[in-house]
């Protein structure tokens, strides 16, 4: 029995790790640069529901996506730019 100690992780193996465990659950990273309007409707939401940016960003392409499905995409465009968002 070998009482060698283990070779502790460097912060990439530890991020790759994790990106591999995520994606091994059928997870995909996509991450952005957001506007400044899109950050302020992004802190609103986050202030209001407490959920954390990955929640966010799932919730969004998939509210994104009925309404594509719904034909509504038109109007969601319209009431952001009407309200200056």
């Amino acid at each position: 029995m070998s009482t060698e100690p283990k070779k502790s992780l460097s912060n990439a193996e530890k991020q790759l790790r994790y990106r591999q465990r995520q994606q091994a659950s059928g997870k995909k990273e996509l991450r952005g640069y957001l506007t400044p309007e899109a950050l302020s409707c992004y802190q609103d939401i986050q202030e209001k529901t407490q959920w954390n940016d990955s929640t966010i960003l799932s919730n969004a392409i998939r509210l994104m996506y009925a309404a594509h499905k719904c034909g509504q995409i038109g109007l969601l465009n319209s009431w952001l730019t009407e309200h200056k968002r």
